[in-house]
């Protein structure tokens, strides 16, 4: 990852214009979540968004195991994990969809070469250790740095410096290193699902949709969205991060997040009262 040459300071997220936005693309980890637990103020605010016609989808790096419960149990329109390499939404008789980025037999090919390069970095990094969701991915693989390992910022970085000097795509969440092969990140798959669920192509900078991150696999997404928005947490990575966020909230994690639902709910009253 390169240091970026200049950290231009997102503005305060009451400066954003949320007059037109429709949908919310949100991160899980550290976004959602606060302090490692999904809060019940965080999951109202997700039915809040979606009682009032927006469309809400989780972008998370966390395997598709996972991502299957979210898209069955929260209140959210899809969901897109293992940072792109997969996506569910609601099919048109209301049956779960599951959408690869990857044909099967490439799929195939990079998960076996993935699983033997990253052995091969764990064994070069003590302490290293795949995370214990891993068992549940099927495209990327995820070295534990920040959740039950404590590998520290050194650590996480010799991590994804050997992973990508043997062409492994590595970046970090607020929790684990994600590490795939393949031509996919958040933002790819973010508009591809827009294409296959909605039959739309996603411009990110016509201020329809918002996407809420923290950490550096967020960068994608924070430099094509015009209303790219981090929670406060993310003020940690900003001097490292390739592309920081147009807006940042006052609060942190799931609060933040909380606090974005609010501004963007109580802007469309105001709208609906203009009208």
């Amino acid at each position: 990852m390169t240091t970026p040459a200049r950290v231009v300071a997102p503005r305060p997220l009451r400066e954003a214009d949320l007059s037109r936005v429709e949908g919310v693309f949100t991160d899980v980890d550290g976004t959602l979540t606060t302090g490692h637990k999904l809060r019940a103020d965080t999951v109202r605010a997700l039915e809040r968004l979606s009682d009032a016609g927006l469309r809400v989808v989780l972008v998370s790096g966390r395997p598709a195991g996972w991502g299957e419960a979210w898209a069955r149990q929260l209140p959210v329109d899809g969901v897109i994990v293992e940072n792109g390499g997969l996506f569910f939404l609601r099919g048109a008789r209301g049956q779960l969809r599951k959408v690869y980025w990857e044909r099967p037999a490439e799929r195939v090919a990079n998960r076996k070469r993935l699983q033997t390069e990253v052995a091969r970095v764990l064994r070069r990094v003590p302490g290293a250790r795949l995370s214990v969701d891993s068992a549940y991915t099927e495209v990327d693989l995820a070295v534990d740095y920040n959740e039950e390992a404590r590998l520290g910022e050194e650590g996480a970085s010799r991590i994804e410096s050997l992973l990508r000097a043997r062409g492994v795509t590595a970046v970090r969440s607020s929790v684990h290193v994600n590490c795939w092969l393949g031509r996919f990140d958040k933002l790819s798959a973010t508009r591809r699902f827009a294409k296959v669920a909605w039959g739309e192509r996603l411009d990110p900078r016509d201020g329809r949709y918002v996407y809420a991150g923290d950490s550096f696999n967020d960068a994608p997404m924070f430099e094509a969205f015009e209303l790219g928005v981090g929670v406060a947490n993310v003020r940690a990575v900003l001097d490292r991060i390739d592309a920081p966020p147009a807006f940042i909230t006052r609060a942190a994690e799931g609060r933040g997040f909380e606090e974005l639902a609010r501004a963007i709910l109580a802007r469309r009253r105001r709208a609906g009262r203009e009208e």
